[in-house]
């Protein structure tokens, strides 16, 4: 028989997280309300005074195996499992006492991976909870008859309800705890699945590096998903998100460091965010990261739109603006390096911007800014170089896992052409490759002395990207594009690309090269006396 309202009697506490579990049981004492408890947590309870049952004298069984088991015991779970009205028989049969609340947390296995990653597997298997989960299972299963509470901030709720109501916890409270409590015991399980599936993903890695013959079928992503160590937190709710009638809310990884992202980044002033400005925003400092030097990069619809790199950032900034001002008009504008307030006066005496990002804003900035309080200012602080991660896409009723697009280290470029290029071929060629990584497919990059001269981006063809990359004659006279270079994201399915390169005075090509009609695009490409560099990598983006 279910009871919509439960009478609290009897109560089991073991808690790895002992926040405030003095207060609540001595308040669960003096309401005359038993307690059952294990280990150290009995041992605290007790030092303080406190009458308490050790849960080896409930069961006549000692705690074993160095605490391994201690509360694995029939009596244990038949008293959270008992159905009151249905089992009463049996358990008086057996001397089984019904347990009304269970109170129980566990080591944060998450917590151990952030503060120490470098625990021995034999370590980890020793910090796996196996009662803990099992009592916190049993009684969100058996919430109609039990409450179970996993979260010291439940402490004062449950309080107040059981002093309100005379010792009575309802039906609505204990479901609502139970949810808690799957939750809770869900996220800690697919903790641990994820550290051993990192494991897994580290052999694979080590065993494709050592075996040239070791099957590429094999999958390091696992066939059911519900977490790749990946655990979010709500940072704030979106102005709105793709466009005005879209709800939208930014989570943020809580396992990761929390400096030289946007998810960790700090808004310093302007309007709300909305969905189009984070994306944009991460896009820009994803990109400027890429750079050693000084450098502004200016991002418009997810793309670049103008990229420059210089001595420093005002001149960066000054540069990029240049290569294409009518895009940069409400753009988001990134740097990697602390923004100065020559560089602020320098972008709100020239352009409408939407928002700028850096590692830092110089305290002298802000009056500057303030000037314009619409726009959004957000410091990121500083950030390390990226690792191998996961990225995701959602599509309609499944989701989309692969390795991020880390750029590797270019040691594999080869140079086709019978022409070489220069030293500042070669270094505006890298500086364009670094870009294109972040520009929608078909994606073209051109540039000269580290500043994007054309960017083509999203078209169906090659050649219509092209095109519109190399669309800067009315920009000529500012720019002196004759000795430009060109990056592709992609190789040329055709050579009809270097018939306009030639053309407008491209002098280097760099781009990844696997095309079956490579050795004609080469032959073109000398033709034309234009150097051209394979990278052997591709940089779709989708």
């Amino acid at each position: 028989m279910v009871q919509s309202s439960l009478l609290i009697r009897r109560v089991l506490i073991s808690v790895f997280d002992k926040s405030d579990i003095l207060e609540f049981a001595r308040s669960l004492i003096q309401r005359g309300i038993q307690l059952l408890s294990t280990g150290g947590t009995a041992q605290i309870l007790s030092d303080a005074g406190l009458p308490v049952i050790k849960i080896s004298d409930y069961t006549a069984f000692p705690e074993i195996m160095n605490g391994r088991v201690k509360t694995l015991h029939h009596k244990v779970y038949a008293g959270i499992l008992g159905r009151r009205g249905l089992d009463d028989a049996v358990m008086h049969q057996y001397n089984i006492s019904p347990i009304d609340m269970v109170v129980v947390n566990f080591y944060s296995f998450s917590s151990l991976l952030i503060k120490n990653k470098k625990y021995s597997q034999e370590e980890m298997l020793e910090r796996i909870d196996i009662s803990g989960p099992s009592m916190v299972r049993a009684a969100a299963k058996n919430y109609k008859h039990v409450a179970i509470v996993v979260n010291s901030d439940s402490y004062k709720k449950i309080l107040d309800e059981i002093n309100c109501c005379n010792g009575f916890i309802s039906l609505d409270t204990r479901f609502h705890l139970a949810v808690k409590a799957f939750k809770y015991v869900t996220e800690y399980d697919n903790t641990i699945s994820d550290y051993f599936n990192h494991q897994l993903q580290s052999n694979y890695h080590k065993s494709i590096t050592n075996d040239d013959n070791y099957s590429q079928s094999y999958s390091c992503f696992p066939k059911n998903l519900t977490f790749m160590n990946l655990k979010f937190i709500k940072k704030q709710d979106m102005r709105y998100g793709e466009n005005p009638h879209q709800r939208a809310a930014l989570y943020v990884d809580i396992c990761k460091k929390k400096t030289g992202s946007i998810a960790a980044a700090h808004q310093l002033q302007g309007k709300p965010l909305s969905y189009n400005n984070i994306i944009d925003m991460d896009t820009a400092l994803e990109c400027v990261k890429m750079f050693d030097e000084p450098t502004c990069v200016i991002v418009k619809h997810t793309n670049p739109c103008a990229v420059a790199t210089s001595d420093t950032i005002c001149a960066a900034y000054v540069k990029a603006y240049q290569s294409d001002p009518i895009s940069a008009f409400g753009g988001i504008i990134a740097f990697n390096r602390s923004l100065d307030k020559k560089t602020a006066q320098a972008i709100i005496s020239q352009q409408f911007v939407d928002a700028i990002v850096a590692p830092n804003i110089n305290q002298d900035c802000i009056s500057v800014i303030s000037s314009k309080k619409y726009i959004r200012v957000l410091k990121c602080g500083m950030w390390s170089p990226r690792i191998s991660d996961v990225d995701f896409k959602r599509i309609n009723e499944g989701l989309l896992i692969q390795d991020c697009d880390v750029m590797t280290n270019l040691e594999h470029l080869e140079i086709v052409t019978i022409r070489k290029p220069t030293k500042e071929e070669m270094k505006d060629a890298l500086f364009c490759w670094k870009v294109v990584k972040f520009v929608k497919s078909n994606a073209i990059v051109c540039g000269k002395n580290c500043q994007t001269i054309g960017i083509g981006t999203g078209q169906m063809n090659r050649v219509s990207a092209v095109k519109i990359a190399t669309s800067f004659q009315e920009r000529q006279d500012i720019l002196n594009v004759k000795g430009s270079v060109m990056a592709s994201d992609a190789f040329f399915p055709f050579s009809d690309v270097l018939h306009i390169a030639s053309e407008i005075g491209i002098n280097c090509i760099i781009q990844p090269g696997g095309s079956i009609r490579d050795q004609e695009i080469i032959k073109t490409a000398d033709r034309y006396d234009i150097a051209m560099i394979f990278t052997h990598i591709r940089h779709f983006r989708h």
